[in-house]
Formats: structure tokens, C-alpha cells, sequence
């Protein structure tokens, strides 16, 4: 069993930044592709961003490509996700992810075999 702690979310206004964790912990993740995923109101869940075991391959949805960034520390079993230019289409819970693989360019809602218990996130205009 795998838990999933996220942390950092709150609300900011259009602009600002703000920089999530996840903990991992009862086993460690590092083997293991790690993502984060979000949902808005009435939306269903989409991918954001992704980031293999090794940390050399990230991937990102083109809605936040050049404005956010996964990285991740194993030592720590921790993944961060750094959010700039936060707009308020942003605005959703975001949720941590660990995947049943070590790729980060397949991680999908369907490859995700534990998940966090989500971080609000909102952003004012």
C-alpha cells in the first residue's frame, strides 16, 4: 500500500505562484513514474504533468507547458509540482499520482494505481 499526502494548495490571485508536494509513504515510489492530475467543477479529471523514476523525462499538458514544473526528490519520496503564472482557468483540485509503470509519457487516469486525497487550488482574477 502506497499513501499519498498532498500539501500547498490555497487560494492566490492571477499571476502568482504556488509550489504543491506529495509525500509518499509506506513504500517507496521511486521506481515508479509519478503525476499530478486535476479536476474543476463539473469537469472530469485531466492530466497535468508527469515525471519518470529516473526524473530525466518530464511531460506536461500544453495548457500549463512553460508555466509549471514536476520534479521530484526520491530520497524524500516526495514529488512537487511549482506553479507560475497561475490563471484562474487553473483553478481545480490537484491531485497527486503514482503509476503502475516507470513511464511518465503514458501516465493516464487508467495507469494510475494510487492517488492522493487532493489540494485546492484557486486563482482570482
Amino acid at each position: 500500500q502506497v499513501q499519498l499526502v498532498e500539501s500547498g494548495g490555497g487560494l492566490v490571485q492571477a499571476g502568482d505562484s504556488l509550489r504543491l508536494s506529495c509525500a509518499a509513504s509506506g513504500r517507496t515510489v521511486s521506481a515508479y513514474a509519478m503525476g499530478w492530475f486535476r479536476q474543476a467543477p463539473g469537469k472530469g479529471r485531466e492530466f497535468v504533468a508527469a515525471i519518470s523514476r529516473a526524473t530525466s523525462t518530464t511531460y506536461y499538458a500544453d495548457s500549463v507547458k512553460g508555466r509549471f514544473t514536476i520534479s521530484r526528490d526520491n530520497a524524500k519520496n516526495t514529488v512537487y509540482l511549482q506553479m507560475n503564472s497561475l490563471k484562474p482557468e487553473d483553478t481545480a483540485v490537484y491531485y497527486c499520482a503514482k503509476d503502475r509503470s516507470f513511464r511518465a509519457t503514458t501516465m493516464t487516469t487508467s495507469s494510475v494505481d494510487y492517488w492522493g486525497q487532493g489540494t485546492q487550488v484557486t486563482v482570482s482574477s
